[in-house]
């Protein structure tokens, strides 16, 4: 008896020494996470901050219950497929991505594996989906009107420099959302009688031929669009923009770069909503019966500092419309 009760004491002295991350570890499931990117880590830190805080927010802890596999593409989409198929054979529970041509390359890569998008813009017009309330297959996410957005933002360039005529808008021709929103940009052009100029650059060292060709074009302003090599460059963007001393519209982060102008959705928001889908899909839920969320939450940004900068006095229609002033 004496003995047993010896036994007893010793395991329970042991379960008490023992370290509370080996118990937690044997009481749940650790879950793995393939994270396909398509730019870079450091370029990308806002974005998978965020991603972090609201994994934390749905009980995720990386290094605890999950563990993250990255895996980034530095601009060279051509990777894409290939490390899509590496985190899909991996074995992850869920890939989590963002953008077209990695929404693409991550359905093309698995039939089973249930994959996220962060934040991809219109879903539907880039093929990834058929349906939003049933997107059906292996893949939810967030989705917003990228073609609409990138019009609109022509709009508001024009309020605030009425007499510009001529407008540069660089894209990345690699991405296969570009046509549909050059498309919807041109219809937006021609109704408010500007004359729209593209210009490409599929790498970042392609930027300074960009900016040379706008300035030989000598247009009167520049926007550009939502691009995962064109995010990831956000600041240099800006830089060059202001050294050519262009009134310059883009997605909200390029006002807070330096940019005159921001309108359209915060992505690093978007994908901080990402864990939620994750969470459902961990839980049992299957990723094609998730309704596919359609971003509608949208802002623009003025950044009078570099009004002043380039000598503009922005008319007041814009300055009440905006969200936020960066003085």
């Amino acid at each position: 008896m004496n003995n047993r009760r010896k036994l007893i004491v010793a395991l329970g002295a042991s379960a008490l020494t023992a370290p509370f991350g080996a118990y937690a570890q044997t009481q749940g499931k650790v879950w793995r996470i393939g994270l396909l990117g398509l730019a870079s880590a450091q370029s990308f830190t806002r974005h998978i901050d965020a991603l972090r805080a609201g994994l934390r927010e749905s009980g995720y802890v990386e290094g605890k219950n999950i563990v993250i596999e990255y895996r980034w593409a530095e601009g060279d989409y051509a990777r894409l497929p290939g490390l899509a198929v590496e985190l899909a054979q991996l074995g992850v529970d869920v890939i989590v991505t963002h953008g077209t041509p990695g929404a693409l390359a991550a359905k093309r890569a698995t039939t089973t594996v249930p994959i996220v998008m962060a934040a991809i813009g219109d879903a539907l017009a880039a093929g990834v989906v058929t349906s939003l309330a049933r997107p059906g297959g292996n893949i939810t996410g967030t989705t917003f009107f990228n073609p609409e957005l990138a019009a609109k933002r022509l709009e508001i360039i024009r309020d605030a420099m009425p007499r510009a005529r001529r407008v540069a808008v660089l894209s990345n021709p690699d991405n296969p959302l570009t046509g549909a929103i050059l498309k919807a940009m041109e219809l937006t052009a021609k109704s408010l009688k500007l004359e729209l100029h593209h210009f490409a650059a599929r790498a970042p060292e392609e930027l300074d031929g960009a900016f040379a060709a706008m300035s030989a074009k000598r247009v009167d302003a520049f926007a550009t669009i939502e691009d995962g090599m064109i995010i990831a460059n956000t600041k240099r963007i800006a830089d060059l923009a202001a050294k050519q001393r262009l009134p310059s519209i883009a997605f909200p982060g390029f006002a807070d770069a330096g940019g005159l102008l921001g309108y359209g959705v915060n992505l690093p928001e978007m994908f901080r909503r990402a864990p939620y889908f994750m969470d459902k899909i961990l839980k049992g839920a299957k990723a094609g019966d998730v309704p596919v969320e359609q971003w509608s939450k949208f802002e623009i940004i003025v950044n009078l500092k570099t009004a002043k900068a380039l000598g503009i006095k922005l008319p007041n229609l814009v300055l009440q419309r905006a969200d936020r002033v960066i003085e």
